[in-house]
């Protein structure tokens, strides 16, 4: 089934207001094997994510009590579990708020279930089911990690084999989309790679998705690895500074 993982289901937190969303959704996922908590607010989704500890966390932007963009920020204070928001509108700055949050996906409604599940199922072979070195370990058997052992940049250095990041000596926290990226741009250094192909081998998009998820992902990386480390390349996408 499309939700299971070593013979364990997925387990899925789904925080939506509307009824009737909320409970199509949720059947439509228990179809495809996936465990799924559903609540109708951001403060029971909390509570739900603390006591349940889900392997993904589908979240509505415009929830009551603690709003979607609000609970993403709680959930990335304690976790890197893989975070996908639901926004009623492609072009809202809400997608982008989302994103800044630590959100690592975002699906636009209204969507066809088969669509959301994909996306689902798209997270989960990135990251598995938690955060951190796991799915980093899985992205480097998939390739993105150039070598084993160590590669250095400056005062940034990045541990390939334990999937930790230093800087001047220092740990870095990074969730698994950013260190997924760092990866990306350190397997090709000095060359510039360009949105859609950080879509691509990031996201693991098939077709053109929205770059501003690309950008958003570059810019908090940026903040935790040094402002200057990664170069835009005006109308070509970015480079990491060899």
């Amino acid at each position: 089934m499309g939700g299971e993982r070593k013979g364990e289901p997925t387990h899925v937190l789904f925080v939506e207001d509307d009824d009737v969303i909320r409970e199509a959704t949720q059947l439509a996922l228990e179809r495809d094997g996936f465990v799924v908590t559903a609540m109708p607010d951001g403060l029971k989704g909390l509570e739900a994510f603390r006591s349940d500890r889900p392997d993904i966390a589908l979240l509505d932007v415009m929830v009551p009590g603690l709003d979607g963009v609000s609970l993403c920020r709680r959930i990335r204070d304690e976790s890197t579990v893989p975070v996908i928001m639901l926004s009623a509108r492609a072009d809202s700055i809400d997608v982008v708020l989302g994103l800044e949050a630590g959100a690592d996906d975002y699906v636009t409604k209204p969507f066809d279930g088969a669509v959301l599940v994909a996306r689902i199922r798209a997270v989960l072979r990135r990251f598995g089911h938690a955060g951190g070195a796991a799915a980093a370990s899985g992205a480097a058997e998939e390739g993105l990690a150039p070598d084993h052992g160590s590669l250095r940049f400056g005062d940034l250095e990045i541990d390939t084999d334990g999937m930790e990041v230093r800087k001047g000596g220092e740990p870095v926290g990074l969730t698994p989309t950013e260190m997924r990226l760092l990866l990306e741009f350190s397997s090709a250094p000095g060359s510039v790679l360009s949105r859609d192909k950080l879509l691509e081998r990031v996201w693991d998009y098939g077709w053109g998705g929205d770059t501003r998820v690309v950008d958003v992902h570059v810019q908090r990386l940026r903040t935790k690895i040094g402002q200057d480390r990664i170069e835009t390349v005006r109308g070509f996408g970015y480079k990491l500074k060899a």
